[in-house]
C-alpha cells in the first residue's frame, strides 16, 4: 500500500523514478522496488520523497505504519513450514544452504546480492537467517539431510578465513544426530540433480512438499508425479554423493587447506 501511495503522488507531481530517486539517493531501479512493495525505503526516503512530491504528510503517516518483513514475500510461506516440518531434506548447488551457515558467510552472500542492498537491510536478513537456524536444535528435533556440491567447499565467499569457520561450522553440525550432511564429488560421472537445487519437507501432519528457488523467487510443488520424482531424485543423489563419514573427511581436508 505504501508503495501504491508512492506511486500516486510521484505520478500526480509529474516526476519520473528516475529523478525521484536522484532526490532520495536511489537508484531508478530501487524506486521501482519500493513502489512494488519488494524494498522497504530506509534512511531518509519517506521523509524526502513526502516533501518533493507534495504529500503533505501522507507519506510520513504512511511510512509510520510500514512492517518490515523479516524474510522476502515469496519466501514467508516457506520459512513458516519449515519451522515446524518434521524432515528437511535438501541438495544445494552453489552455496552452502542457510541452515548450515555462519553469521560471516550468510553477512557474505548479502553482500553480493545484485541490486546492493542497505547495510541495514543486510543485518535483517542474516539475524532471519541466524534465526532459522533453531529448527536444527528444536525439541523434537525433525531429521535433516543436505547434499552439498564439493565446489560449495572451495567457493572462498567472505574470504578464506570466513569460509575456514563455515567448513568447521559444516563439521559441528553434522554431528548432531538428527542431521546428515553429504558431499556429491566432482568425479561423479552420472549425476540426476542437473535440473538444479531443492528442498523437500515433510509436515507434522506427514504431508510431503517440495519446494524450488530460483532468481525470481521460489514455488513450491506438491502434485503428483512431479512430487514424487523430486523425492525419488533426490534419494538418487544421496545414493551417489559420499557417505556422511567420508564427507567430514573431505570437509576437515579442504578446511586444513585454507
Amino acid at each position: 500500500m505504501f508503495g501504491s501511495l508512492l506511486r500516486f503522488f510521484r505520478e500526480r507531481a509529474g516526476m519520473n523514478q528516475e529523478k525521484l530517486g536522484g532526490h532520495v539517493g536511489y537508484s531508478k531501479s530501487q524506486v521501482a522496488m519500493v513502489e512494488r512493495g519488494e524494498r522497504a525505503p530506509r534512511g531518509k526516503f519517506v521523509e524526502i520523497a513526502d516533501e518533493v512530491l507534495g504529500a503533505q504528510g501522507a507519506l510520513v503517516a504512511a511510512g509510520g505504519m510500514l512492517r518490515t518483513d523479516r524474510f522476502p514475500a515469496w519466501f514467508e510461506d516457506y520459512a513458516e513450514l519449515e519451522a515446524e516440518a518434521v524432515a528437511i531434506y535438501m541438495y544445494a548447488t552453489h552455496v552452502i544452504p542457510g541452515l548450515l551457515q555462519t553469521e560471516d558467510y550468510a553477512r557474505a552472500i548479502f553482500n553480493c546480492h545484485s541490486p546492493g542492498l542497505e547495510d541495514e537491510e543486510i543485518e535483517e536478513r542474516v539475524a532471519a537467517r541466524l534465526d532459522r537456524q533453531h529448527v536444527l536444535c528444536r525439541k523434537p528435533a525433525p531429521l535433516a539431510g543436505f547434499v552439498l556440491e564439493e565446489h560449495t567447499l572451495t567457493r572462498p565467499l567472505g574470504g578464506r578465513p570466513t569460509l575456514r569457520d563455515q567448513l568447521e561450522h559444516l563439521l559441528d553440525v553434522g554431528r548432531r544426530r538428527n542431521v546428515e550432511i553429504q558431499i556429491m564429488p566432482h568425479q561423479q560421472e552420472v549425476h540426476a540433480g542437473l535440473n538444479g537445487p531443492m528442498i523437500l519437507l515433510e509436515t507434522a501432519e506427514l504431508d510431503q512438499l517440495a519446494y524450488i528457488e530460483g532468481p525470481g523467487g521460489g514455488y513450491f510443488v506438491n502434485q503428483q508425479p512431479n512430487l514424487s520424482n523430486l523425492y525419488g531424485r533426490y534419494g538418487i543423489l544421496r545414493a551417489h554423493a559420499l557417505s556422511p563419514e567420508e564427507s567430514a573427511n573431505l570437509i576437515g581436508r579442504v578446511a586444513r587447506e585454507l
